[in-house]
């Protein structure tokens, strides 16, 4: 797969076609120049042979597009022009390419369902730096100065990128990520997906302190829907420059100053930034070593205001929309325990407090201006139980004798007003995947107030790191939760005001769920343990348990 890529060579003209249309009004020329293929260099990640090296002349696209929409959903509505166009395609190797067509970095967001999941991706990319240094990461807005649009800011003091790290960020799929077991990030695809979910733009600033003997550099590279869309592009072009800090910063060539040049204008016209000096300036904000992130041209709603609402707190970033309950911002006042429950869905503050497990001390979450306070749903709980579980694998055979998942239970400590706040926080590798997850879904009150939290390293996460991957394991784990939120209900409820519940009984409601376990039982995907033995004798109706388990002579 390849990508072209105009680090000191870019392919085609940053505005030929006359009429292009940028997103936001800004419009843009140039001139056309070399194609080189995205690099993902790095000590970590094996590459073929002649992957760092420049692809030969390409010739310039034309025919603009006619319009850009600013609703991410709608976004990937773009055609482009036919790819190939019967020319032959060179290469470096003498092989053939798989191409990747721009409209790909809309289809690849889509991942995205939630923006506060993108923007998680891009908190994880930070505090994976803490191996590297980093001792915090700020996020922000910011105006652009063409068109004073807003932009959102993170921006770390991590290691930075040195110019073969920082094309590695762009491509898709390199990763060293997967060989620390310490970081979150492993699938080397988040940063695109997060940052094309949030916005059309992106413009990556980093500084790299110099290691092993080399010398420090920075790096620019913009990764733009807007630019790839209005100059019609068929394959995506990332524009990049690089500087070596050599008694005082000047220009890193990788080709020739002509390449290098064109991609500088390149970024010029489709950055909010418009003369080299003002690129530069990002880095002031930048020591030793880091990366600034600036994301622009953000996606709107349906009635042209911008998905990120920043004027609802000053402190904080918010969705609008669907996500946003006024009802349950209300109740988050009256029941502060509840808060986060109540919010995490529009509130970035509030579901960045509850995403990491832990939080190394010195390391600094700061959202506009304020830090974020780590938050521990434990200490939201009352009655509290500890409970151990042990995954077995599907043949029977613990995965790890040492892996095992230790669950916290408990009431919340709003529970006796009766605040329908339910669900298990599910964390893997420190980071939160399924927050508040309702595994049991009961009629009337049952299980309400019963929270849980938990450690699963043993399931592996979805790429959008919002879910888990359907499996056997999964399977099992829901299974274990349902009956711990139960068995945990049926002998505590009664202690913060629910009438009409009974140790050891379960009522009709509950009896479907035992259904379901039975169901588990005889297609071995749960144990016959002894917690599940008693199940015939503490059942109301033992005949309606039965008649819900399977018929194994009829299979």
């Amino acid at each position: 797969m390849s990508l072209d890529l105009s680090s000191s060579s870019d392919s085609d003209s940053d505005g030929e076609g006359g009429g292009a249309k940028r997103l936001r009004g800004a419009g843009g020329g140039g001139s056309a120049g070399k194609r080189a293929r995205v690099s993902a260099a790095g000590a970590a990640v094996d590459l073929p042979p002649g992957f760092l090296d420049p692809l030969p002349q390409a010739a310039a696209s034309a025919a603009p597009a006619k319009s850009a929409t600013k609703q991410f959903w709608k976004a990937g509505d773009y055609e482009g022009k036919p790819l190939g166009d019967g020319a032959p395609q060179s290469s470096v190797s003498g092989l053939d390419h798989v191409r990747v067509h721009p409209k790909f970095l809309h289809s690849n967001a889509t991942s995205h369902k939630w923006a506060l999941g993108a923007l998680a991706e891009l908190l994880d990319n930070s505090l994976d730096e803490v191996i590297n240094g980093a001792t915090y990461v700020n996020i922000d807005m910011l105006e652009n100065n063409k068109d004073k649009t807003r932009m959102l800011l993170v921006e770390d003091d991590g290691g930075g990128m040195d110019p073969d790290k920082m094309r590695q960020c762009m491509s898709l799929g390199y990763s060293a990520k997967s060989k620390v077991a310490s970081t979150i990030g492993q699938y080397g695809n988040g940063f695109k997906t997060s940052t094309m979910r949030l916005g059309a733009d992106v413009l990556v600033f980093s500084r790299s302190g110099g290691k092993g003997g080399k010398r420090p550099t920075q790096s620019i590279g913009m990764l733009s829907y807007t630019f790839l869309r209005s100059t019609n592009k068929e394959d995506i072009v990332v524009p990049m420059i690089d500087y070596k800090n050599e008694q005082g910063w000047k220009r890193k060539l990788r080709t020739t100053f002509a390449d290098w040049n064109t991609s500088l204008q390149t970024i010029i016209t489709w950055s909010p930034y418009s003369t080299e000096a003002e690129l530069l300036e990002q880095f002031s904000s930048i020591k030793e070593q880091g990366t600034r992130i600036i994301i622009y041209n953000l996606w709107e709603d349906d009635e042209g205001h911008l998905e990120l609402d920043f004027d609802a707190d000053i402190h904080d970033i918010q969705l609008r929309g669907g996500n946003r309950d006024e009802k349950n911002i209300q109740m988050a006042k009256q029941f502060p325990n509840s808060k986060h429950f109540l919010t995490y869905r529009h509130s970035l503050r509030s579901y960045a407090s509850i995403l990491y497990l832990r939080v190394p001390s010195f390391f600094q979450m700061i959202l506009r201006g304020k830090e974020i306070e780590h938050h521990n749903i434990v200490t939201d709980m009352m009655l509290k139980k500890e409970v151990k579980y042990k995954p077995v694998a599907p043949n029977g055979v613990p995965k790890d004798a040492n892996m095992v998942a230790d669950v916290t239970i408990g009431f919340v400590k709003d529970a006796k007003h009766h605040v329908d706040v339910q669900g298990f926080n599910v964390y893997h590798k420190n980071r939160l995947i399924k927050p508040f997850w309702r595994v049991w879904t009961a009629a009337g009150s049952g299980g309400r107030g019963v929270i849980g939290v938990l450690e699963a390293n043993f399931i592996e996460p979805a790429h959008d790191k919002q879910d888990f991957e359907r499996t056997t394991l999964l399977a099992r784990l829901e299974a274990r939760l349902v009956q711990m939120q139960k068995d945990y209900w049926s002998g505590n409820a009664h202690r913060i005001g629910y009438a009409g519940t009974r140790a050891g009984r379960y009522d009709e409601t509950e009896v479907i769920s035992l259904v379901k376990i039975c169901h588990w039982l005889v297609l071995g995907w749960i144990r016959l343990e002894e917690k599940f033995e008693p199940l015939m004798t503490r059942c109301p109706s033992p005949v309606l348990l039965r008649r819900g388990m399977p018929n194994r002579e009829a299979e």
